[in-house]
């Protein structure tokens, strides 16, 4: 397994990935050589490697699938091709876990394709109960819930897309697929990615799952194994990856709802019995950007924290002669928030990520045409906080090694790239958090109520930061450059 801890001093292989301990970060490897031995003072220092979200060591990934907390332990599953640098319909489910969210350790893949399919999306849960018997209460099993994509390699051939479930019962170490799979035969062409919540008033498991067009169905079950439809639902102009989960409303005590989210950021409030979810409101969308996509929230998340955090894949990043492809978001928190115009779902990065922290610094005043907030700060890892009352300015822009990140402040809009956000003012102030990682940018506005994500390919020599704005007052900018995750030494779990 990859162990993604900074500073052992052994040789690593990429090509025997099952004998490695621990390792650093790299310089920038190209692809053409990344199954040479590398050093570990070598590893994830990539010129394009980000430093603080999770990538795979190597190889293509896409989708997180089965995000679950157990045993002290976040597991992140991924969907990962190793036979394709670009993604084909190969697919096993990588495996990494972390104690904080942040230092990652890359476990060996925990499902490889079969004669039912490849390993597409899905969810994992932890049996409690013991419902499915593949456990007990006293040593409940972490269960994986996912597609076996039939058809789509010549091992499958013939066969149809099917849902299936794999168990652990040695904290996620080692995986066994049920011998009676799959727990759930076709119901319509290309269903895929379920996601198992359990719902306590009705004593069942409940299976969110994508059926076809932007159709998606409820399955309900006592025990993992069989499955029966409880309803229907459509989402407008969505397809794939769903969640649903229940959250409690901020500053309401006892009041829940229940939220259905889609792969494009689409999701609805609503209140669910048991068997049918019923809309309140309309369609929603908090992330604009597509760059963001296919996100999953955690299972289990102990009662004592309470948090819903979720973690999405960050598509369409560019990584020139990097040995890896794609990149995984940040780890955030939901919350749902109640507003004049109804229940929203707001975002933030999880607390977790200040254990990154390096030196910061801060600014306020009036932005004019000589104003220079960023004066001599310049760098490709940090993450920004800022409060500005616009006054009379027309726009503020922040220019990132590059990319611009702007607020019309007529149109009360925010963009970045090709995308645009609707931003409220929060008291009059625009309030804005950034995290920058050499590839990408995420900017949280208004207290998460609205996101964008871009990942981007700067010029490696350009490390700019600036603010402009002329007639807006700086309240409180505050920054800090954010160290690298895989420099920095990490809790250990034990194995």
């Amino acid at each position: 397994m990859f162990a993604m801890i900074c500073g052992s001093d052994q040789i690593l292989r990429w090509v025997l990935a099952a004998a490695l301990a621990t390792f650093g970060t790299a310089v920038q490897v190209n692809a053409q050589v990344a199954d040479e031995a590398l050093t570990a003072a070598d590893l994830y220092r990539e010129a394009y490697r980000p430093q603080f979200h999770f990538t795979s060591v190597k190889d293509w990934i896409n989708d997180p699938n089965g995000l679950v907390v157990f045993d002290g332990e976040y597991h992140l599953f991924f969907q990962r091709d190793p036979t394709n640098l670009n993604g084909s319909d190969y697919k096993s489910w990588g495996h990494a876990v972390a104690s904080d969210l942040v230092h990652w350790r890359q476990l060996d893949d925990a499902l490889t394709p079969d004669e039912l399919g490849s390993m597409w999306s899905g969810s994992a849960v932890v049996d409690w109960k013991s419902t499915s018997g593949l456990g007990s209460t006293d040593a409940p099993p972490i269960v994986l819930i996912y597609t076996a994509a039939g058809g789509k390699l010549p091992e499958s051939q013939g066969r149809r897309f099917t849902q299936a479930i794999a168990y652990s019962n040695d904290r996620g170490r080692t995986w066994t697929k049920y011998a009676g799979n799959p727990v759930m035969a076709t119901v319509a062409d290309g269903n895929r990615d379920p996601k198992v919540v359990w719902h306590e008033p009705s004593k069942q498991w409940v299976m969110a799952l994508y059926l076809d067009g932007n159709r998606f169905g409820l399955y309900g079950s006592p025990d993992l194994k069989s499955w029966r439809p409880l309803s229907e639902l459509r989402v407008p102009g969505s397809s794939e990856c769903p969640d649903f989960f229940e959250m409690p409303i901020e500053g309401e005590p006892n009041a829940t709802r229940w939220v259905f989210w889609t792969a494009n950021n689409a999701y609805l409030v609503g209140t669910f019995d048991g068997t049918t979810f019923v809309l309140e409101g309309d369609p929603q969308r908090g992330e604009y950007s597509s760059d963001c996509y296919a996100a999953q929230t955690f299972s289990d998340v102990p009662a004592t924290d309470g948090r819903r955090i979720l973690i999405a894949w960050m598509r369409n990043g560019k990584y020139a002669d990097m040995p890896f492809n794609q990149q995984l978001s940040v780890p955030t928190v939901l919350t749902l928030r109640r507003y004049p115009d109804g229940l929203r779902l707001c975002k933030t990065p999880v607390r977790e990520l200040h254990a990154l922290r390096g030196e910061g610094s801060s600014w306020s005043g009036e932005l004019t045409a000589a104003s220079e907030p960023f004066a001599g700060f310049t760098g490709d890892c940090y993450e920004m906080e800022a409060t500005i009352d616009p006054r009379s300015a027309k726009q503020i822009e922040f220019v990132i090694r590059g990319a611009k990140l702007s607020y019309d402040v007529e149109k009360g809009e925010l963009a970045l790239g090709d995308t645009r956000a609707n931003v409220p003012l929060v008291d009059g102030l625009l309030k804005l958090q950034i995290l920058v990682d050499r590839t990408s940018i995420e900017a949280f506005a208004a207290d998460g109520r609205a996101t964008i994500t871009q990942c981007f390919s700067p010029a490696l020599d350009d490390l700019s930061l600036s603010l402009s704005g002329p007639g807006a007052q700086v309240k409180s900018l505050k920054w800090w450059r954010l160290n690298s995750a895989w420099d920095t030494a990490a809790p250990r779990s034990g194995e």
